[in-house]
């Protein structure tokens, strides 16, 4: 069966799983006219993806309080930021995308990048995934649930991430420390370190109000960082010193 039909049934078991709470096995396989080996295989892909829970002889919807937020308007420098750092990925890169609004804005820019494998630990980034064209590979990390980030944390998914090399990290921040680097109020910051790790290039997106939030929680230091893209509210001396730190400034250009 061509690798479209596939992921059009995966993403209809999916809904119909979510539209009718725990569904058994041969339910699905009738109702799909595949075999109930298929069922196993859709569903161990669905799981393993974040989308849904195995249970003992079927599947169920994840819990309400690990869904997304209903997605938000993006401001105009998110969106702008987000084509800027579009322009740096090319076909068949392997990235990874962390939980995040300015992140995830950067889903919606991928559409007609052919070979893509992306990595998350954000449901809400999994789920835009999905609706691309082509629609890229999809890995997620796995791990704890943690509803103040909503996203996946802990060694389980650090673990992960460990077993795999990336092209290009994509990073946000709750703040930008001129001295520093990135900072955040959350303070497991851990597993974005090991992103970083295994990524030859990180990129944080990051909007220009954020620029010299002193927030304790130092998350990634310039030495860490490779690229800086964000919006053309950056000032001068602030752009002077990011430079001065050794990291490539993008500044994303006002819409017209």
């Amino acid at each position: 069966m061509p690798k479209r039909d596939t992921a059009q049934r995966r993403h209809a078991i999916l809904a119909y799983v979510n539209a009718h709470g725990e569904t058994p096995v041969e339910v699905l396989a009738s109702r799909f006219a595949i075999s109930e080996v298929t069922v196993r295989k859709d569903l161990s892909t669905l799981e393993s993806s974040g989308l849904l829970l195995r249970r003992y002889g079927g599947a169920a919807p994840l819990p309400q309080e690990m869904l997304a937020e209903p997605a938000q308007v993006l401001s105009p420098h998110k969106r702008a930021i987000a084509r800027a750092a579009r322009a740096r990925i090319r076909e068949h890169n392997r990235i990874i995308v962390d939980s995040g609004t300015t992140t995830a804005a950067l889903i919606g820019e991928l559409g007609g990048l052919r070979g893509l494998v992306v990595m998350t630990n954000s449901l809400a980034v999994a789920g835009a995934l999905r609706e691309l064209e082509p629609e890229p590979a999809l890995l997620m990390t796995g791990g704890t649930w943690d509803p103040h980030s909503e996203s996946f944390q802990g060694q389980v998914a650090e673990q992960v991430l460990r077993a795999y090399d990336f092209d290009q990290l994509f990073v946000g921040a709750d703040g930008i420390d001129i001295d520093r680097g990135t900072t955040t109020y959350n303070e497991l910051f851990g597993l974005t370190r090991v992103m970083a790790e295994v990524a030859r290039e990180v990129v944080v997106m990051v909007e220009a109000d954020k620029l010299g939030r002193r927030i304790p929680n130092l998350e990634l230091p310039w030495a860490r960082i490779d690229t800086l893209v964000t919006d053309w509210r950056l000032e001068a001396a602030d752009a002077a010193a990011i430079e001065g730190q050794g990291v490539t400034l993008v500044v994303a250009d006002a819409p017209q």
